[in-house]
Parts: C-alpha cells; structure tokens; sequence
C-alpha cells in the first residue's frame, strides 16, 4: 500500500532554538495537511467571521477544559498528528500546568488509573502548543490534588459538543478505521450510519509554507493491525477494506501497547506516528446527560457516549433501536467496547481477525511460557488468522507444534493417524460448541464456526438478554492460566480454540471425542460479563517497599497504591494482560528499581516505562513482545537488568546501544536467527544469555564486548569462534552447550576465562590451551578421540584448571604428559570412554578430590593414587578391574568408594605397617577385626589402633557389588569401623563371620542381595543402632533370626526371593516383622514357600510375651502404621478358622499393597522397588488380567516426575498417581468400546479392527488427563475417584505436581505401548534391545520446538519454564498446554524370538543403558528352567542403588517368551523345593574377564568335525591406522560388536591378528547369521567423527536414498569343511590348520569391504533351509532353528560370482556374494585398488587449500628477498599497457608474477598422492624462506613450537 504522511508546519516563530514549540497565550494556527483531498469547510466549525487564531465552541466559557489531552483518551500527540488549526485560548491566570494532575484528566472513561469520578469543580484551561513542549516528570503528582481521592473515582470533564466530533474524529484516530480514501473526506459512511453523512467536516487552516514538520507513517502494510474492514466502522471504504483484509487499528493508551499510554501526563513527546482519520459524528453524542453517582462509580458509560473507551469502561447494551448488521456489527447512533467500531489495545495481543488467525508460522513461534496458578486457562491467546483449508492441510507437516507429537507405530515414530483416515482440519462449515458463562455462573451452550468474530458473537448474545443491569455493556472475556483480557471484536474464537486444542496435543478427532462443552474448561473458558472496574477492592501492604499485585486481574492501578507509589522499591504487575501503566503513577514511583511484567500477553512495551527515572530491573519475559523498536528503554538511563526471554524478538533496536549502564540482558527462547550486532555496542554489558535461538554464527565484532563476563548461548547452532573473540579479555563463564563447536582452542586461551560448559558439541580433537584463570572445562558427550596441551600465550603450565569432564566421549587413552601438567585438578571425569589404563601421572595431581572413570575398560587402577591424600571420591564402577592397588589404604580423605560390576576376587589387606598378632587387642571396646584372610576373625587381630592405615577412619561408603569376592575376600573390609554404606550385593558369599559387624557401629544401609547366604551373622545386630536400610533379596535364607527384631531404627527391609519357611508366629526364635514399628517397606514376595497364617493358639498366651496391654495379631500388618509398601507376591496366606484372618492392610495413595501371583496372561512378571531418600511412596504399578479374556493384559507404571514441592502437611503426593493408577483400565475400555462400535458402523472388517487399538490408547492418555484436571482442579467429583481418600481435592498445589507414565496392552502376541515423560520399555529379542517408547526430553529438538509453538520455553539447564525436567507429562496443569500428556504410540508385534520386556522409571534409565538392562537381565534366566521375572527386576534395581540411584526406582520385568512356550506357566505357587535360579553364571579362572561380554552367554565349546570357519578383514586398515587418529576407537568399537555378536549366535573366536578375525562355527548357518548381523550393525555403530569423515568411513546412499555404508568397512568369508583341530600351547584355545583353512582365507581375500563371499555349500545351505528352493544336505538337519529364523527375519540376497581361481589353490572354487536384505546396493560399489598414498585422515587435502599454500609460499619467497610478491592483474591487454603496474612508482620491490608458472601444476584430477607430492615441495620451499627472512631481517628464527605468526610480526614494516 502507498505509504502516506500527515504533516504539521508550525510559523518559525513558534519554534525555539531547540526545535520545539513554544508556549505563548495567542500562538498561530498550525497547519494539517492530509492526501490528498481536504474535506470539505463548514460553516458550523467556524468560518471566515471568526479569527484564524481562536474558534470558539459555543457553549460558555465556564466549561472550560482541563485539558488538551482528555480529548485523545491520554494523547496529546493524537491532536498534534490529527488536530485541525483550532486554538483554545485562555487567559493566564486560568491556564494550570499540563502537569498538574488536576489538568490532566481524562475526557473519555481510560484504562488508566483516571475512570470515573465526581465531577471537579475547579475551572481549567488548555493551550494546543502547550502540549508540545516536554515536562519534567514530578515526583509527589499525588500531593497537589484537592485531596487523597483516586483519581479513578473523579467525574470525567463533559465532553465537547456534537460539533466538533471531527476534530475528536482525528484526535481518537484509533478508534475508528484508518481512512486514506478520498471520499472518506468528502463525508461518505456506511449505509448503517446515515446521519454520519449529513454532516460536513471543517475546513482545514491554510497552509503555511515554513516551520518545523511532524511526519506519521501511514504505511498501513507495517502496522501489526488487529481490526477486520470488513465490520469496522463507517470510516473506511469498502475498496480499503478489501484491499488490505487486515486491520491497523490501534490503541495509543491501550494496555502495555507500544503506544505510550499515559501521554495524558505530562507526556509530550511521541515517536509513534499514526494514520489520520475521521470518525462519524453519529459516533458521538451529547455528553451532558444525566447519569447515576453510582454508575460513574463503576465506569458505567452512558448509552451514546462511546468516543473513546478503554477496555475497563463499563459499557451499556445497544440502544433499542440499533440495528444488527450482516456482518455481526452494531448499526445505530452509537458505538463503542462491544461494537465492530472499537477494537482492543495491540498488547492484548490480537491478532489479524480477516486474514489468518490461523497461521502456521506463528505456531512454530516462542510465545507465553505458562502460568503458575489456574487450570482454568491457556498461556496465551490465539496467533496469527484463519488460514483456508487447502493452504493449512498443505502445510500440516511442517507445524512444530503437530509434527512433534507423532506417534510410533511398528517401533518406528511417525504420525498416529485419525481412526477413519480423514485429515486433521475441519471441514468447511464446521463448528465447535462451547459454553460461554456469564457473572453469576450461568451459561449457554452455543455453535460456533471458524469464522464466526466476537462481535457477531456478542450479537447473538445479547438476543439473549443479559441477567445483569441492562445498562452495562457486555463483553466477551478469554479466561487462561490465570489470566482474564477482552477479546476484540473481530477475533475469532472457535480459531483460539482450535489453536489451544493442538497446542494441548488433541487432533481433530481427538476433540471431537474428547472435549465437549464442558471439557473445554481445561483449555480456557469464555465468559460474557459487564465491564466491571478491577483493581478498586481493598488491598492493603503492610510494607510497600515490596508490592505484588501479580495474578489479580487489575485494569487499573489499585488507588492505595497509587498512593503510596514514592514508596515502591519492587513492583510484580505480571498475569495482569488488561492493565495500564499510566505515566502520572510511573513518574510518581520515585524509588521504583524493580519492575516485573511477565506473562501479560503484550506485544509491546509501554512507553511510560521510558520515563521511570529509577528503574533498576526491568523484567518483560513470557510475553508476545515483537521488537523494543518504540520502547525506547535507552531513556532509562540507570537500567542495569534487562529480562525479555521467550518472546517473538527477532532483532534489537538500534538505541540499545545507548544503554551505557546496563549490564545484564537475557534474550534466550527467542527468534533471532542472527546474534544482534547492536550488543557489541554496549559497552557496559557484563552477562548475555541468547540460548534456544536459531544463531549459527557468531559476528566478528563479538570482540568488541571487552566487559562480558558471562555469554549463553546453548541450543543454538553455532559451529566456531570468530578470531576476533580472543579480544574478549573479560569474558569469565561462558556456556555453549548444545551447538555445533568444534574447537574450544581460542576460547580456552582467553585471559580471564574460568569456565567454559560445552558439552553436546562436535569437539572430537581437543587441544587445550588453557588460559591463565582456566579452572572448569566441561566437554562431555563429545566424539573426542586425542586429547592433548598446547602451551597458551599466556604462559607455561602449570595451569590452574581445576574441574575437567571429558566424560561419553571416544577416548581409548590419556596422554601422560597432558595429565601431569594438570597439576590443579580437583575433580576428573572420565566416564564412558573406552580407556584400558590411567596414567601414573594420576599420583601427581596432589590436589586431587574427586576421580570418576566409571564404563571404561580399566584393567587396574595406577599405584600412585595412594598419593592422593585429598581424594574424596573414587567411582570406577563397570570396569574390567581385577584388583586395587594396595596403596588406596593409605587416602586419608576418601570417603566414597564404588568399584561395583567388576572383576574384584580379592581386597588386599592394608600395607605391611599393619602387624598381626596372636593375641586380640579390643578397640573401640569390641574384639578387633583380622588382618590376614587366612585366618578366623578370633584368632587374630590389630597390635594397636594407631597403627590402624588412614582409610580406616575416613571411608563412609563402600560399593563392591557384583564381583567375585568370596568369604575370606571380605575380611578386610571388617576394618571400616566408619562406614555408613557397605554394599557387597552380588558377589559369592556363602558365610559371613558372625563378628563381621562388630565395629560398624555406625552402619546405616546394608546390601547384601545376590549372594549365597544361608544365615545371618546376627550377633552384633543390636549394636547397629542407625540401621535402616537393609536388603537380602536372592539369597538362600530359610529363616530370619530373631535378633532382626531388636534393630529398632529398621525402615527399608526386601528378604523377597529367598526360600523363606518358617512359622511367623514363633516370634521368640524367629524374627516377625511386627517387632520393628518403623517399617516403611517391606518385600517378601518370591518366598513361595512362605506361609502366613494366624496363630491357632488362644491370645492369651501370646500376649503374655508382651509388655503392653495390645498384643498384636502377629500374623496381620496392620500394626505397621507406616508402611509404604508391602510386597506378599506369591506369599501363601491361609486362615485356620473362621474367627482368625490375615490383617492385611488396606491400599491407599500412599500406600501399595501386592498379594497376587507373579504371573499375567501365563506370562511371568516381577517387580521391585525402592522409597528413595523421602518418607512417601513414589511409583504405582498396575496389572490388570481381562476376566474371561486370556490374551488380553494391561501392565502400567505412573510415578511423579520430581519430589513434591511445597504440599501442605499430610496431603498425599500420589494424588495424581493414585487416580491413573485406579482410572486407567475403566478409561482405556470404555475407548475400546467406542473403537470398536465405530469400527462396526463403518464396516471395518474384524482382521483390521487391531488398527484402532493405538487410537484407544491415545484417547486414554488424554482422557485421563483431562478428567485428572477437572477432578482435582475444577472441583468435578467423578465416580470413578473411589480409591481417593475424602480431601479437599480441588487443592490447587497439585496442579504443579506432575506424573510420568507407561503402559503396555498385551493383545494377540502383540504390544501396544504409550508413555508420556522418562518412563519408558524396551523389549529382548535374542539379547538385543529393542525400544517400545521415547523419553520425552526438552533438549529434543522436536520437543523444543513444539513447546515453543505452545508458548513454553527452555531454560539453559534443560527445564521446561525453569521447572520441570521432562517435556510431557499428566498433570502439571500450571504450565499447560505446553506440557501435555499426549503419549508416543509403539506397535511391537511377538516372535518366539523375544524373551521379556521391562519396564522402568528414570531411577533406572539414568544409571543403566537399555542394552546393558537387557544383558543383565539375561544373566538370571536359564534356558534349560523356567526364568525368574521376580529375580531379574530386584536384580536390576539393586545394580542401579549400586551405580548411584539414590531416589524412587520402580523395575517390572515380564517374560513374554512363556507366550511361546507350553505347557503354560502355573498360575499356583508351588510349596515343593524349588530348583534355585541360576543367577551366576559359572566361569572358569581362566576366562577372559570383559564388561561388554560377561553378562551374556558363556562362550560355546570349540566346534570340531565339520566347522564352517570365518574369516573378517577391515579394508584399508594400514593405512587408517597411520593417518586417522579416530582408528584406536574404532578398533574397539569394531572388536566389541563383532564379540558380542559371537556370543549371540552361538560362535567361537578362535584368533586374531591385527584388525582380523578367525571364526569357527558348529554350524553352517550359525555362521551365515553372524557375518549378515554384524553387517546390519556395523552400519550403525557410534563411529568416531574422523571416521565419518575420511574417504573410507563416509556414509555412502544407493540409488534410492538407503545407506548401504557406513564407518569401517568388513570384508567377510565363509567356508565349511573339516580342518585338523589343535590346541594353541601358548593361547590353550583351539586352533584350525590343513587346506580347509586356507580356502577359506583366500576366499575372504577374494572379497571387497562390505561384502561375504561364500562358497558353493553355504549357498546349498541357505537355499535348502532358508528359502526352501535346494534339497537337503547331510548337515541340514544339524542347522539351528534360531538362525534359519533370524536369517528369514534379516532377509539374505545371493550374488553368483561364479568360478574365481584363489591365489595358491590349484582348483577354481565357484564363489557367491550374500548381502542382508536392503545393503544388496553395494554390489555395485567399485572399489579401486588400494592407494597407499590416498589421505584416510579426517580433513582431506583439496585443490584450493594446497594453492592457498603455494601463494604463502610465494609471498615468503618474495620477503626473503626484500621485495612483495604480487599476481599479474586480470586484463586484456599486454603488461606494458596496465595501468595497475604504472601505479607503484618504485617497482623494484614489487615482484609481480604469475602463481601457475611458479608453482607445482595441480588441477581438479590430481590425486591424494600428487597432492602430498606438491605438499611436500611446498613446505621445504616455506622453510627455506623462513631461514632466508630470518636472516635477511636479522631476526631470529621461530621456535618449533612457536606460531608462525609471531614471527612474520616481527618482520619490519615495508
């Protein structure tokens, strides 16, 4: 549109030297100038008669006005962009100052603090020019009123006469439509308004040719506008409104607009410029009518006088006569808040109501980040318009918001379709119903469409008739998240609906069954109501130095507060989106430092914010703020913290720079795609925090903020530094997290660097040089290969760096030197790296407290960190260690020892220091424990306590778990007197000396699980006084003793899988659980042979026994008042009469109770459990049989995602959890049924009605989030809450908890699986996992966008609002929709290859990898007797309280495979003995010990006879292994999967040599499944970045985009035959010789990388058994079921090569390739004969790089001769006729030449060899010149490990 002006000349006598204004009593017109036609003169508005200088208004002068700025809603500036000429002149001595608050009241109702009021009595005047000139704000404005009145509660100043409604039609110019047609000029209006036509605009004051010009932007196309043409009012054209189809309309004292609104004080000065238009008069009506002192009380308007309103006006319905118009609209003599006239403030964020309130693009936008109160609403209103149904069905999937919440079918994640296949967009014509609730409660049930604006809306009800005042005008209000605004007339709610409704996660088939008219309470709630004056209820501060006001849903400052602004230090306004910040109250908060707006839905900033003089911290975040354009916060001179998080910023203004005190800004969660490069200018800024955007590069001039300390910029993508950021000399801490880096060398070297977090990057070579005040690097979670110093410029080591963690990287070693210059260190992780051995450096780092190498492959740990005198904390855990050193005795500060899951069959005792005597010595009053392991603990003992090593009096926790030490490999650990942790869990312990404990007097958890144990050494049990947790599970224990009883301090008690049998009621020799009150959790289940019944006998003997006048029913529980758990699966509970029972208490949210048998739907399952370190029950399990229905179960887990926060003393923290737990099976039925009934209607046929099932576990999910929501915060009582004990569930502090689920629905063999959060399922098949869900994590890139488009945000640490650590969730209804519980969907169809699934919380999956759960589950199943579910889940749970797990865990482990298996497993428990588990897989001594292969299956003995032999090469390893530093990695990687896979299908590694294996199998399919798996895996493997990268790693795509290559490239051969078998004397492993094996080995030769060569009897063999098109061979029958079905399930593809002459083999053999279905495109993959010359490192050398190089040399050649060299310019003609060659006078010391003569020829073709060629010329050439330089300039030559650089520095200037 073209961009018009409005112009205001002014006579240059008006005008002072400083450009403005000047204020005299009889100034000249000023001028109007408005394209291009002027309306018409009338004589009515003055004429030729009157003085140009003044006009009168013809009513007496005693109504003189106040003030200019009441005509302009608070805008002087409106009447000086849209004002004719019209003076109004006073005399002096009436005139008041414009800034007196007397002067300056409102002549319309505002939505400032002035609205109403008594009518003043003081007379006033007012001076147009008056107004222009700035005003110095005053401080007490509150003081020089009449008296302590609100102003809000004064009578407005009548308005002007109906005469000069035009002049108000260009003071109000946004209230009505802007006009830039000409016939708007000439008096045309709408047909609805015909007396509007009648009337005649004055005539414009002529011109004058001088003077000063105010110009306005009439460019409607840049206005973010919020009005539809097409029902505004009578002052636009039809043609502008079809033109634009947006609205521009805006308010200039909305609320928090960007207009400034309060310009009504003292404000003078605009920057914003608006179109000039003209209102109807018929707009306007005679203000002098009467109206009730009560009504202006309340702001109620009178009928007619609607000029201009803010939004907290109280309006009256439609005078009786108006009309309706088509489009929804009031046609009448009146408009105003109700009307299609008036529009809302732009900071209400409304948007563009005509065009797409639907817009794709502004979903993807970071908006409102939630609340913090009600459910009641949503974050934020609607963005964006209503897009047509083609454009938005076009664009679906590229909406964050929807794409995100796909949905996995068949284990892979993709959109969950709607149940009929119809698309997620409503049809044309659809509508929603909804209620809309009126004051007192009531509500209609209305349809409304998609298109369907508030203000037909607003008609329509109004036909309705109002209950209230008939004389208030009624508005429609959005209510979300706490938070009330007045929706403006042409915004469109059933769009802001449907906007909430995907933001929540509900498609359109989701809301059409799920959320009717009552639900959508959950989402937000309309309301039609009066428009009551907020913020007049008392409220009352005992302090007003702090006041917070947040939440209250103000629409004006409270009067008391007003009052008492010169004592504000800190204001919060946030979640108040319809109040207004008027000037007069911001200029009276004198000491105002802090101010807080957050979550007001504004799109701008008020301008009176610019004129708080004091302000501090200003604090904008969570809003829908586009730019700080007009803010103009630079006028804040002193604002040190600026917060504008999650909002839509995209750049910065340029007048930031102009901050010169501010240092601290946060800018993150917004949409800069560009680091504003305004920033670098101020040069103040101290910390910036710009993390979630969309930077990929940071700006050179980011070396110009010389006084950052503090930079974030995680979640970004930037990939380096510029050069330019080593001038960051103040930078202190900076966090990069989650970008793309891959150097940290320059930011390592700054001079004040502290700290620098960059984990998550792609760092994979990191050379440290470090700066001087280095002391944390956090480098994590990178592919780092090769670490390394480089010595900084700032000095020579040692360096101070403090805290290192290079932990989840790929390091294979630590270099020696590296670490011992690291002499500062205090804390070291080194976790899950693939390191064999630390350097004995380690001793070095005296310093040293904390050492972490926990998932490596330590073989030992190095002998010098007995030097470590200030280490305090050692995890080695998950290593391959075979012992610890001897001098770990001597750490005198270790406290903390974990070196569970490794090799350990010894601890040695402590150093020779140590004496052992004869005779005991008591200490601590107790026999002393022995030395020698030899010997029993009474016949030996310490000589003296002082000689006693220092670890002795410092260790408090020790891990040992789950290694090899036996009964006398414990002794030494009797020493510990200490310890208040001591896990020895799974080892093999049979018996414990019954002294054991005679000095852990201090022990408070003991963990002896897994073990062997058949008895207790419980003699020292009643010296262990701070016992509470304690665990036997697994053991061998028939009995419990009865001196268990006398621990008093007893809480955690799980003796569950042991052969327990004995009576209960035998409490004088036996333990009973009723003896030890304490407890909280209690797990007998698994003891199948235990029996609880009540005691036969009277109760008068027993209670004889008993010092209390109760005696106890010792066979019940209920005397356990505080247990949280009891565990009774498959426990026998009997009765023996009928007046005797079991007392078992009864379940409640706080308490689980489990008496079922261990088996569902025939399958086996068990569970175990932890409390964690809080006194509440965290998790719920649920598992449902179908009655009637055998192959039909529901397993389920919820548990709360984080402690509970702030709940009210005994209120239950498993509300929540409680009501899914008792909810979960009636909801998912009943969506079954709805399923299936749909199914029926449409004829589905029954073998595809399966299909549905994910839809019903989807429903579920949001189903019982939307009941949960209702039940506990909107007060609904649902029948189904019976589990629920009677409180007050409606709390509102539940709506901040939040519950994370899974469940799994067992139907026809087949798995359908939901989560929300980190719980989560995997399934084994064949020892491999398989995920059957998805952690939800905000860090997720699709999760991060989609909370974005929800209006949430991230915060640095990975919190969704800085809250809650997961993305999805039941419950958390605070920060809905952006947390929403819609589930993930798997579908995993059952194979007799799958064994069991299991089913975990994070307690788990934080300290556990999913294969590794798998491995160790595997390690308690035999394949020969029926598994334990029971014993795998405790087993898993113990390892992860072994490996760090200190809060709730909860472990269900169910064995899918007795699916398979029949006779079906027994749903009675057995009292017979039992067969015991095999939980320990017996290995010889000599076994190779390896953590990635010692929980799987123990190697198969070495096959003879026939053998079918493997041979494996890596292509092109020699020279990887040379040139690409990622090869020691991926060797590793290489040998542990190929490992693995032998032990899976069942092969033996008979050697290896270098990079190859040799292979035997005892069958010839075992063999084929080995070489297809590990080809499938191999191209998956995590590979090393510089792998990836060379030209034998890279990734390499067929014709149709599938990867066929990836990594390390194998080459295979396979052959069968009988070889000569001998034993290695050397190895003591079989070995294979003859003639066989050397076929075999040449046929492996025979192959490319990627490729299995095959001989001809393998193939007979796969088409015999495996595709069934050969006859059986002799050995066909000897095949392996399991590999004929695993080869089927992988698919296998021959290639015949036919007849191939092996080299040193007589006869040709005929040869075929095989490939696994989908790698068959490598077949047609050439590979060239090996260059050893070719380049295999990570860069590779390029054409362009080696002629930059040949140009330095060239250069460097030329200043070793005193001369420069320059290139020949590019001409036309000859040398002699450039002019560039005449311009140098002196060209003896320019060398001009031509590169390509002297220089090595090199093009495009040239190969990796020629480029070495010429790289190895070049730098003998580069180094001759240095010498050359060097003594032509008498320098001396550089260091080797001096940067070039510094030398060409010192070359004199030429």
């Amino acid at each position: 549109m073209e961009q018009r002006e409005s112009v205001i000349r002014l006579p240059d006598e008006l005008i002072d030297q400083n450009g403005q204004a000047k204020f005299t009593d009889d100034w000249g017109t000023g001028w109007l100038e408005m394209p291009p036609t002027p309306p018409p003169k009338s004589p009515r508005f003055g004429g030729p008669s009157q003085p140009s200088s003044s006009r009168s208004f013809l009513f007496p002068p005693k109504d003189k006005f106040a003030s200019l700025v009441s005509l302009c809603q608070n805008s002087t500036s409106g009447l000086l962009r849209s004002a004719g000429s019209s003076t109004l002149v006073v005399p002096e001595s009436k005139r008041q100052s414009a800034d007196n608050s007397e002067s300056s009241r409102d002549l319309f109702y505002s939505s400032s603090s002035t609205h109403s009021g008594k009518v003043r009595k003081r007379k006033s005047s007012f001076n147009l020019i008056s107004k222009l000139r700035p005003c110095s704000s005053k401080p007490h404005l509150r003081s020089e009123s009449k008296d302590s009145e609100h102003p809000s509660l004064r009578p407005p100043v009548p308005p002007l006469s109906h005469r000069y409604n035009n002049l108000l039609a260009g003071l109000v110019t946004d209230v009505s439509t802007p006009t830039v047609d000409s016939a708007i000029g000439k008096g045309k209006r709408d047909k609805g308004k015909k007396k509007a036509s009648q009337k005649v605009p004055p005539t414009p004051p002529p011109k004058f040719d001088g003077g000063q010009e105010y110009t306005g932007d009439l460019n409607l196309e840049h206005m973010d506008g919020i009005v539809d043409f097409s029902i505004a009012s009578a002052g636009i054209t039809p043609s502008l409104s079809s033109v634009t189809g947006i609205s521009t309309m805006r308010d200039p004292s909305s609320p928090s607009s960007g207009v400034n609104s309060a310009q009504s004080y003292s404000d003078h000065s605009s920057y914003q410029h608006h179109n000039q238009c003209y209102i109807s008069r018929s707009e306007f009506s005679n203000p002098f009518s009467t109206m009730p002192l009560q009504d202006k009380r309340k702001g109620i308007i009178p009928a007619g006088d609607y000029r201009k309103v803010s939004p907290k006006s109280l309006m009256p319905p439609p005078p009786p006569n108006s009309a309706i118009r088509a489009d929804g609209g009031i046609a009448g003599p009146s408009s105003g808040p109700g009307s299609a006239t008036w529009v809302p403030p732009e900071s209400w964020a409304v948007e563009k109501g005509a065009d797409d309130p639907y817009n794709i693009a502004e979903m993807s936008e970071t908006h409102d980040s939630g609340s913090e109160d009600s459910i009641l609403n949503d974050p934020y209103p609607i963005n964006g318009t209503e897009r047509k149904l083609e454009d938005r069905m076009g664009r679906r999937l590229k909406n964050p918001a929807s794409a995100s919440f796909s949905s996995t079918i068949s284990s892979s994640r993709g959109s969950l379709g709607t149940l009929r296949g119809l698309p997620n967009q409503p049809p044309p014509g659809f509508s929603y119903k909804m209620r809309i609730y009126r004051q007192n409660h009531s509500y209609h049930v209305i349809s409304i469409e998609l298109d369907t604006t508030v203000g037909s809306l607003i008609a329509k009800l109004n036909k309705k008739g109002t209950p209230e005042d008939d004389r208030l005008q009624h508005n429609l209000y959005l209510k979300e998240q706490s938070r009330e605004r007045m929706l403006g007339q042409n915004e469109r709610p059933a769009a802001i609906v449907k906007l909430r409704m995907e933001q929540a996660g509900y498609d359109l088939e989701d809301s059409l069954h799920l959320l009717s008219a009552e639900s959508l309470g959950i989402l937000l709630r309309f309301v039609f109501k009066s428009q009551l004056l907020a913020g007049e209820e008392q409220i009352d501060f005992d302090n007003y130095d702090y006041v917070d006001l947040s939440g209250q849903g103000l629409r004006t400052i409270p009067p008391i507060v007003h009052q008492n602004a010169e004592h504000i230090v800190s204001l919060i306004l946030s979640r108040n989106p319809m109040i207004e910040i008027p000037l007069d109250f911001i200029q009276s908060c004198t000491t105002l430092q802090d101010l807080c707006l957050t979550h007001m839905s504004m799109k701008k900033v008020p301008q009176s914010l610019r004129h708080s003089a004091t302000l501090h911290r200003l604090d904008i975040s969570c809003n829908s703020i586009r730019d700080l354009e007009e803010a103009y916060l630079d006028h804040i001179h002193d604002l040190l913290i600026l917060h504008a998080q999650n909002n839509r910023l995209e750049n910065l203004p340029w007048h930031f720079a102009r901050l010169r005190s501010l240092h601290t800004i946060n800018i993150s969660n917004n949409k800069f795609r560009k680091f504003p490069i305004i920033l670098t200018q101020v040069e103040t800024l101290r910390a910036l925090d710009i993390s979630f955007n969309m930077i990929t590069e940071l700006p050179e001039d980011i070396g110009k903020m010389k006084s950052l300390e503090r930079l974030i910029i995680v979640g970004n993508q930037v990939s380096k530094f510029p050069d330019q950021a080593a001038e960051l000399v103040s930078l202190r801490m900076l966090d990069i997290r989650r970008n793309q880096i891959s150097d940290l060398t320059l930011i390592c070297r700054l001079p004040q660097i502290h700290t620098v977090s960059a984990d998550h990057n792609s760092v994979y070579a990191l050379d440290i040089a470090l700066g001087p005040n280095m002391h944390t690097l956090i480098a994590s979670h990178n592919d780092i290969t090769q670490l390394s110093l480089v010595p900084g410029p700032m000095g020579n080591p040692p360096y101070a760096l403090a805290e290192l963690d290079l932990s989840y990287a790929k390091l294979s070693s630590i270099d020696d030197l590296a670490l011992s210059h690291l002499s500062s260190l205090r804390k070291l992780k080194l976790d899950h790296n693939s390191i064999r051995s630390i350097p004995e450096s380690l001793g070095g780092l005296t310093l040293l407290e904390s050492f972490s190498c926990t998932d490596n492959k330590l073989d030992t740990l190095p002998s010098t960190i007995g030097n470590l005198q200030k280490l305090e904390f050692l995890d080695a855990h998950n290593n391959n260690l075979n012992e610890l050193p001897q001098t770990l005795w001597n750490c005198a500060s270790l406290t903390k020892i974990n070196v569970t899951s490794n090799f350990l069959n010894a601890w040695h005792g402590p150093p020779a220091a140590v004496v052992v005597q004869e005779t005991p010595v008591v200490i601590d009053g107790s026999l002393a424990a022995p030395v020698a392991v030899a010997r029993k603990p009474s016949m030996s003992s310490i000589n003296s306590a002082r000689n006693l090593p220092p670890l002795v009096h410092s260790l408090e926790k020790l891990y040992v778990g789950e290694n090899y030490l036996a009964d006398n490999a414990i002794l030494p650990l009797m020493l510990f007197k200490e310890l208040r942790i001591l896990n020895i869990s799974y080892n093999e312990i049979q018996d414990m000396p019954g002294n054991f404990f005679r000095n852990m007097s201090h022990l408070e958890e003991l963990y002896l699980s897994g073990n062997k144990l058949t008895s207790m050494p419980v003699e020292d049990f009643p010296r262990l006084t701070r016992l509470s947790i304690l665990f036997l599970n697994g053991n061998k224990l028939q009995t419990l003793p009865q001196e268990l009883g006398k621990v008093a301090t007893l809480k955690v008690l799980d003796v569950g899988s042991n052969y327990l049998k004995y009576n209960i009621n035998n409490w004088e020799f036996d333990w009973n659980w009723n003896f030890n009150t304490n407890l909280e959790y209690l797990n007998l289940s698994g003891n199948k042979r235990l029996q609880i019944k009540p005691d036969s006998t009277s109760s008068t003997g027993t209670s004889r026994h008993f010092h209390s006048h109760y005696a106890p029913m010792l066979s019940g529980f209920t005397s356990l008042s505080r247990l949280k758990v009891l565990g009774l699966m498959d426990v026998t509970i009997t009765t023996t009469a009928h007046d005797t029972t079991v007392d078992i208490p009864d379940e409640n949210a706080d308490r689980r109770v489990r008496t079922s048998l261990s088996t569902v739907c025939g399958m086996g399952y068990g569970i175990a459990d932890s409390l964690g370190n809080n006194d509440h029950l965290n998790m719920l399990d649920l598992v449902h049989e179908f009655h009637g229905r055998k192959n039909e179960a529901i397993v389920a887990m919820f548990g709360r995602t984080h402690p509970p926060r702030g709940l009210k003393p005994g209120s239950s923290p498993n509300r929540l959890s409680k009501y899914l737990h008792d909810n979960f099976v009636n909801v998912f039925s009943t969506q079954l049924v709805v399923i299936k009934d749909r199914q029926e209607k449409e004829g589905i046929p029954q073998q595809l009605r399966k299909e549905g099932i994910p839809k019903a576990l989807h429903w579920t999910f949001l189903k019982l989030n939307q009941d949960l929501c209702e039940t506990l915060l909107l007060g609904a009582r649902k029948d189904s809450m019976a589990g629920l004990t009677p409180q007050n569930i409606s709390d509102m502090q539940h709506s901040h908890t939040g519950v994370s689920g899974v469940a799994l629905y067992f139907f026809d063999k087949t798995i359908y699986a939901a989560n929300v959060g980190d719980t989560m399922a995997v399934v084994s098949r064949q020892g491999v996992c398989h995920e059957i869900s998805r952690k939800h994590d905000p860090y997720d890139r699709l999760e991060t966008a989609r909370i974005r488009a929800a209006e949430g945000s991230i915060s640095p640490p990975g919190l969704v609002n800085d809250e809650v650590e997961v993305s999805r969730a039941f419950g958390y209804y605070h920060l809905f929709p952006p947390m929403n519980a819609r589930p993930d969907i798997f579908v995993y169809d059952l194979t007799d290859m799958d064994e069991f699934v299991i089913i975990a919380n994070r307690g788990l999956w934080d300290f556990v990898s999913y294969q590794t759960a798998v491995d160790i589950a595997r390690t308690v199943f035999k394949r020969t007797e029926r598994p334990d579910a029971m014993l795998a889940a405790q087993k898993l749970r113990d390892f992860a309280i072994s490996y760090g797990a200190d809060g709730s865990t909860m472990i269900m482990v169910i064995w899918v495979a007795d699916l398979f298996t029949s006779p079906s497993r027994s749903r009675q428990p057995t009292l017979d003995p039992i067969v015991e588990p095999q939980q320990y897989r017996p290995r010889r001594k000599d076994e190779e010990r390896e953590k990635d292969t010692k929980y799987l299956d123990r190697e198969i003995a070495p096959p003879t006879g026939h053998v079918t032999l493997v041979f494996t090469d890596i292509r092109n390893s020699t020279h990887l292994w040379e040139a690409n530093p990622g090869m020691p990695t991926a060797m590793r990687l290489h040998n542990t999967l190929l490992r693995r896979q032998l032990r899976f299908c069942g092969g033996y590694e008979v050697k290896t040599e270098g990079d190859s294996f040799m292979c035997s199998f005892p069958t010839t399919l075992a063999a084929v499944r080995w070489c297809l798996t590990t080809q499938v895996q191999l191209l998956h493997e995590s590979w090393p970045l510089e792998i990836l990268e060379c030209e034998d790693g890279m990734p390499i795509y067929d014709s149709d985009g599938r990867l066929i290559a990836r990594g390390l490239s194998v080459r295979m051969g396979i052959h069968s035959g009988t070889p000569l078998c001998e034993p290695d004397l050397l190895t003591r492993r079989m070995d294979y010789i003859g003639p066989m094996v050397n076929r075999s080995a040449r046929i492996e030769s025979s192959a490319l990388g990627g490729q299995i060569m095959c001989s001809m009897d393998i193939i007979h063999e796969i088409n015999a058994k495996v595709l069934g098109v050969d006859e059986e061979t002799e050995y066909s029958k000897l095949q392996n079921p399991a590999a004929v079905d695993a080869i089927r399930e992988l698919g296998v593809v021959i290639m015949l090569v036919g007849e191939v002459r092996l080299k040193g083999i007589e006869l040709p053999e005929i040869l075929s390739l095989i490939y696994p279905s989908g790698l068959e495109g490598r077949h047609d993959l050439k590979e060239a004969p090996a260059d050893p010359t070719a380049s295999a490192s990570r860069v590779q050398f390029s054409v362009p790089q080696i002629r930059e190089l040949g140009m330095l040399c060239l250069r460097m050649e030329a200043l070793s001769s005193g001369r420069i060299f320059q290139q020949f310019p590019e001409r036309k003609a000859s040398i002699q006729s450039n002019n560039k060659l005449e311009e140098h006078s002196d060209t003896s010391r320019i060398f001009y030449g031509d590169p390509n003569l002297l220089l090595p020829p090199i093009n495009d073709h040239s190969t990796d060899s020629d480029l070495m060629i010429v790289l190895d010329s070049l730098s003998l050439r580069i180094e001759n010149a240095v010498s050359g330089i060097s003594k032509h300039y008498g320098i001396a030559p550089p260091m080797p490990s001096a940067p070039l650089t510094e030398s060409l520095e010192a070359i004199p200037d030429t």
